[in-house]
């Protein structure tokens, strides 16, 4: 047996506890993974991070190869209670619709989102259905049966814009979608989840405050998030992880109304990406862009925490940065973003600097626009 991945547990105040929902017998429903602060319970059993064995050859298919069918992968847990007790709470947590990136799934970001939940928040992490998560499905209302909505590449002689286009408006319009489910839950609708799990979203109903919600992202879940603030007014602010710009038609440019917070790495982004995230932070002064030094891409993904030789077997040369240290500084300014934008009386404050690129590992901006300096 080789080393395993190790995702860490969140390091907030709270326990988390997660469950994933499944909402219509379509492909105009929904599913996601939720994390929430959850009651401590002895010999609470961990979720697999890898759901299902199909996510491994979706995988495969939308990255490089057979690579991922490690039995080293398929039995790694996620540092959280399944289904555990949600922690109630009188004023309700704020929300974070959450959107993965192109060939991922719902569960490759089990580390941000339990630290998210850690410190306060539930947080969806959906599983978008545009073709562009490495797999995904839905429940038909036929019983047992399933329907796979496989990982599609850019059709020959098809534009890549306009098919990624497509794909963002869907996605953003799933992330909407979302919104609104908690919402229903919180109007009292009954919601059902049809993954028949016994966890009841109806307990979300007085433990939610919808006037807190923001939209978050990484690569193509970034500009995800960033269109869904043109969609949904309720959403009060974005957090996009090194996002993938481009997707997004420049006419939306001027009609980005809230403020969001662009963290990027240092080798992925590049100047023309740059530049329509600085478009948007002219027309918004709270917006922010700050780039984590000695970082790749997939540093803000679990597969950060891959033992070192079987990272640079499947994406090549690895982020110089620990990822624990990437997470703690990408986590500590979200957090301290979400805090100014969301109005929440919390100590996340303590962080505001980073938001301004001061500290170790962070810089404002990008690389590219300190170079020409």
């Amino acid at each position: 047996m080789g080393a395993m991945l190790a995702l860490p547990p969140g390091q907030g105040p709270h326990q988390v506890g997660c469950t994933d929902v499944m909402v219509g017998h379509t492909r105009q429903g929904l599913f996601l993974r939720l994390f929430y602060p959850c009651l401590p319970r002895a010999g609470a059993a961990e979720p697999l991070w890898i759901p299902r064995s199909e996510y491994c050859g979706g995988l495969a298919a939308a990255t490089l190869g057979r690579r991922w069918c490690s039995p080293l992968l398929s039995s790694c847990k996620v540092s959280v209670s399944w289904n555990g007790p949600l922690k109630p709470r009188s004023s309700g947590y704020p929300l974070i619709i959450f959107s993965h990136g192109l060939g991922a799934f719902r569960t490759l970001y089990s580390s941000i989102c339990t630290e998210l939940a850690s410190w306060g928040f539930v947080v969806a992490a959906l599983e978008h259905r545009d073709h562009s998560a490495a797999t995904t499905y839905f429940c038909t209302a036929e019983p047992g049966t399933e329907e796979w909505i496989p990982f599609q590449r850019v059709p020959q002689g098809q534009k890549e814009f306009y098919f990624r286009n497509k794909q963002v408006h869907q996605r953003a319009q799933e992330c909407v979608r979302a919104l609104r489910l908690f919402q229903d839950v919180a109007g009292g609708r009954s919601v059902p989840n049809i993954l028949h799990q016994g966890w009841d979203l109806s307990v979300l109903k007085d433990n939610l405050d919808l006037t807190k919600v923001a939209v978050m992202g990484h690569s193509f879940g970034g500009v995800t998030a960033v269109l869904a603030l043109v969609k949904e007014p309720s959403f009060r602010c974005a957090v996009a992880l090194d996002a993938w710009m481009f997707p997004l038609e420049n006419l939306l440019y001027p009609e980005v109304p809230k403020p969001v917070l662009f963290i990027n790495t240092e080798k992925f982004q590049t100047p023309e990406s740059v530049a329509k995230m600085k478009r948007l932070s002219s027309r918004n002064s709270q917006t922010r862009i700050v780039t984590v030094l000695g970082t790749v891409h997939e540093d803000q993904t679990d597969f950060a925490f891959l033992p070192g030789k079987l990272f640079s077997l499947i994406f090549g040369r690895r982020g110089a940065l620990d990822p624990h240290k990437t997470l703690a500084i990408t986590s500590r300014a979200a957090l301290a973003f979400l805090q100014r934008h969301l109005k929440l009386e919390e100590e996340f404050g303590q962080w505001d600097e980073l938001l301004e690129g001061v500290g170790d590992s962070v810089v404002r901006d990008s690389p590219f626009s300190r170079s020409h300096l």
